[in-house]
């Protein structure tokens, strides 16, 4: 697969997970300090990553919603607990995920993690 074909597949998957008016903003948000990194993640989050038939695309939304409460990167939280709904995670699924969390990314995370979803929700 060359380059473009990866981009357009990233593209795809992308718009396919986190919907058009999200990828449509960050596409319309992209300047030249930005391009190469929105072109990295095209091709490789979204073109390789996601786009593997290893995992279902709900389990990958399990292990990103977990590896962001572990993390820290409540920035990011929102839109893939968004994007768990899309591929299939129920609520009570998502309740669980962050409950799983608490064991063994802390209580506190969890705690910021349920307030964003409790947001959402």
């Amino acid at each position: 697969m060359n380059d473009d074909e990866r981009v357009s597949r990233g593209m795809t998957v992308r718009r396919e997970v986190l919907g058009d008016e999200h990828v449509d903003r960050a596409v319309a948000a992209t300047t030249d300090v930005t391009a190469d990194f929105q072109d990295l993640i095209t091709r490789y989050a979204w073109g390789e990553i996601w786009s593997r038939p290893g995992l279902a695309r709900r389990d990958r939304s399990i292990a990103v919603i977990s590896s962001l409460i572990a993390l820290h990167h409540w920035e990011e939280l929102e839109m893939h607990l968004r994007a768990a709904l899309t591929n299939g995670l129920s609520r009570d699924e998502i309740i669980e995920v962050i409950l799983q969390s608490a064991v063994y990314a802390g209580v506190p995370a969890a705690n910021r993690a349920f307030a964003i979803a409790n947001e959402l929700f």
